[in-house]
């Protein structure tokens, strides 16, 4: 289990000295530990911070790697609130908030003109790839039907098709991993959309990771692995190391499914200018970029932090990519990864993508880290609000777990209902957002309409800084 780096490292007592068991153990003297020498109020160094110091007495302790769920806790990030809005006043007009409307209908893998049923969703927000194993089987349902409510849709993540997920989705994209857990021609034909994953932005680089204790036997049959063991999936496809390949896998599956679905390409946030032209060329309908402020349910802890590139720069790298090859308006790009809102969606289709994905926000949206079973968030070592534990299997709201007892927790209507208004409520920011811009549909936002309010904000997205009216150039 990953240590919370924001208590004290809980050590046996043999290898505690008695100067660190005082130092741990003394009662609070106006904010700070009794006892404590007064070289640190001098504030510490501030290389060697505590969660520096932490981190190497856990590495010391485990001897390997810390791993957990959730994103990345690098503070240095950069979060969509360092873009603001420019809403219309003189030189622009406004839209009536009641008396006009503003569209948010999202058609993505129509572009190209080769499948009979591109996705048409009433909103450009769905669903991310989150796989049954990584979480619960009533979250599966409940995100499927929260999603089917309001038009649009969800992804299988790896691990196969989840019959009561496709039961709850009226639209459901079926994910292939490199590992091709589950994967079935009948499920590939059942789907809606395909998606090819070559990375994800909480650990690009690496395959997706399910700890033993979620292995349930149901999540082994599916898998056709162990019951109990880690499955750790493979990095690369078998079938594709290029373009080329790619090229003829894509063809292979228009073929499998007669051309009627959209295939779609993930990948992590790493080079987006040249990855996302490189699927593009190679014939994807849809290109999904996930940010290194994406979300798993397990990784280890050093790609979290320290792997990938934010979000926002991201999405502008792949825009411009898309344009430059050509391939506006023929590809659809998605982007995901730290989106808490619609505001942060806004802002994600204003600098240049289609549609926007959810997963950790949609789990929160289910119940995720609210104040329930307080004493099972104890044991963990955590309490709600700050709960990072979804590779453990214990999640005490039943969301990611395999355990029958905690997954009852999770009531598949009441999360379903929940979803369904969280995505509703994002859906009225982006339009609220919109018309403020002078815009009648969500997909007229534009850069135009933004401005930064840091430099750093600035030189990742290319947006003009606010106040000067020029984009910061290093």
């Amino acid at each position: 289990m990953a240590h919370d780096l924001s208590k004290p490292y809980d050590y046996p007592f043999d290898v505690a000295s008695e100067d660190e068991i005082r130092f741990r153990d003394a009662g609070a003297v106006d904010g700070r530990p009794a006892g404590v020498p007064s070289s640190y109020d001098e504030g510490g160094s501030t290389r060697w911070t505590p969660e520096a110091i932490s981190e190497v007495h856990a590495l010391a302790q485990l001897g390997r790697y810390q791993v957990r769920g959730y994103n990345t806790f690098n503070k240095q990030m950069p979060t969509f609130d360092d873009l603001t809005f420019v809403p219309a006043t003189m030189t622009r007009l406004p839209l009536e908030g009641y008396r006009e409307s503003c569209d948010t209908t999202t058609v993505l893998g129509g572009g190209r003109g080769l499948v009979e049923r591109p996705l048409e969703l009433k909103i450009p927000i769905y669903i991310a790839s989150m796989s049954f194993g990584a979480l619960s089987a009533s979250a599966k349902a409940s995100l499927g039907y929260g999603a089917s409510k309001v038009g649009t849709m969800t992804c299988t993540g790896e691990g196969g098709m989840l019959e009561e997920e496709r039961e709850a989705s009226q639209r459901l994209l079926y994910q292939m991993s490199p590992a091709r857990y589950g994967v079935d021609l009948d499920h590939l034909r059942r789907a809606d959309a395909l998606e090819i994953v070559v990375g994800q932005g909480a650990k690009p680089g690496t395959g997706g990771l399910l700890l033993g204790m979620k292995v349930s036997p149901r999540v082994s049959e599916m898998r056709t692995l162990p019951e109990g063991v880690d499955q750790r999936s493979t990095i690369r496809h078998p079938d594709f190391l290029g373009a080329d390949d790619l090229a003829v896998k894509i063809e292979e599956l228009r073929i499998a499914t007669n051309y009627q679905v959209p295939i779609f390409i993930k990948m992590g946030a790493t080079r987006p200018r040249f990855d996302v032209a490189v699927a593009a060329k190679a014939g994807a309908d849809v290109v999904v970029v996930d940010g290194a402020e994406g979300g798993t349910g397990a990784s280890p802890e050093l790609l979290l932090n320290h792997t990938g590139i934010p979000t926002m720069s991201a999405i502008r790298a792949a825009r411009e990519a898309l344009d430059e090859c050509g391939m506006s308006g023929k590809v659809s790009l998605v982007a995901a990864g730290g989106i808490r809102s619609g505001v942060d969606a806004a802002k994600c289709l204003a600098l240049g993508a289609d549609a926007v994905m959810i997963g950790n926000a949609a789990m929160v949206a289910l119940g995720c880290n609210s104040p329930r079973y307080l004493e099972d968030y104890q044991a963990l070592g955590t309490s709600p609000g700050a709960c990072h534990h979804c590779h453990t299997g214990r999640c005490p709201v039943g969301v990611a777990t395999q355990d029958p007892d905690l997954e009852a927790r999770m009531n598949p209507n009441a999360g379903a209902e929940r979803v369904a208004r969280y995505l509703t409520a994002m859906t009225m920011e982006i339009t609220a957002l919109a018309k403020a811009c002078g815009k009648s549909s969500v997909h007229n936002l534009e850069t135009e309409d933004l401005r930064a309010l840091s430099f750093q904000a600035s030189a990742f997205t290319g947006v003009k800084m606010a106040g000067i009216d020029r984009a910061y150039d290093w």
